[in-house]
């Protein structure tokens, strides 16, 4: 759900980002105390921020044209260069083939996407668990909490506010709970 709500468009997804702002979900979320959740259910709850819809956020935010607050790849976070398709990319490949995780992409696009390595972590865990915790130490969690933190900060939406606060907190919960150890990597945003 959360990797959907990073990597789709709002009008993909209706249900779940109807979902996320109703707050139906706190109660049984399992990371996080009540006051987290709490606070990220409110911002969640903010779909339109003054004259920006929540279409318009995710246009500024993943696409365009304007350079992004906050890139989603972790190649641009990872690689010295700064680019798509980096060496971490690169990486992320050879680990999906060792693995056999196959993701089907409408473009040709690098797969460290922060949206599609959620939905991949959900995959991973479901049918291939074995490899979860190499997923999230090597792929993931180097560099997603940099890159939540920015969006947080910077991303100027309170819907995708509430959605990086609610990703970090539940990476955090699959961290302790996993007891995942995470790569230490050169952060290079």
């Amino acid at each position: 759900m959360l990797g959907a709500a990073f990597y789709y468009p709002p009008s993909e997804i209706a249900q779940i980002t109807e979902l996320l702002s109703s707050g139906e979900w706190v109660a049984e979320w399992p990371y996080g105390d009540d006051a987290q959740k709490q606070t990220a259910a409110q911002k969640l709850n903010l779909m339109v921020a003054g004259e920006e819809t929540l279409a318009q956020a995710y246009q500024r935010l993943f696409i365009g044209p304007q350079a992004l607050p906050a890139s989603p790849w972790g190649s641009v976070w990872l690689d010295k260069e700064q680019v798509l398709f980096g060496d971490s990319a690169v990486a992320l490949r050879e680990w999906m083939r060792v693995h056999q995780v196959d993701i089907a992409l409408s473009q040709n696009e690098p797969e460290d996407h922060i949206g599609l390595l959620l939905m991949m972590a959900a995959w991973t865990a479901e049918n291939r668990p074995d490899a979860l915790n190499s997923l999230l130490a090597e792929h993931l969690l180097p560099w997603a909490r940099f890159y939540l933190a920015r969006m947080q900060e910077k991303c100027g939406s309170p819907f995708y506010e509430g959605l990086s606060a609610l990703t970090a907190l539940t990476l955090r919960g699959w961290q302790d709970t996993l007891q995942v150890i995470p790569a230490e990597k050169t952060i290079f945003a």
